[in-house]
């Protein structure tokens, strides 16, 4: 089992930032990757960003150039940090887990609103 811990979600103004942060517990030896993904209402659930125990990062489009992950091994967590946020990037954003071998594991979700 693992368990995930997400805060840092809120309101806030266009173009402002917000930053997400997720730590890890519990059997956490068999985490390939942590991430972010975003389902917004009415929408399926998307990736934002994940990156691997090893660095590789991976972004969506729409986030490229706003949004950083970074990953601290030591804590085992992982951090979004926001800028330059829009109104379609409101949504709730889920921790997620990636494991070798499954299940993976997500987070309870943290709101994000982006609104003037």
């Amino acid at each position: 089992q693992v368990q995930l811990v997400e805060s840092g979600g809120g309101l806030v103004q266009p173009g402002g930032s917000l930053r997400l942060s997720c730590e890890a517990s519990g059997s956490i030896f068999n985490m390939y990757a942590m991430g972010w993904y975003r389902q917004a209402p009415g929408k399926q659930r998307e990736l934002v960003a994940t990156i691997t125990t090893g660095g590789s990062i991976k972004y969506a489009d729409s986030v490229v150039g706003r949004f950083t992950i970074s990953r601290d091994n030591a804590k085992n967590m992982v951090l979004l940090q926001m800028n330059s946020l829009k109104p379609e990037d409101t949504a709730v954003y889920y921790c997620l887990a990636q494991m070798f071998f499954p299940p993976d594991y997500w987070g309870q979700g943290t709101q994000v609103t982006v609104s003037s």
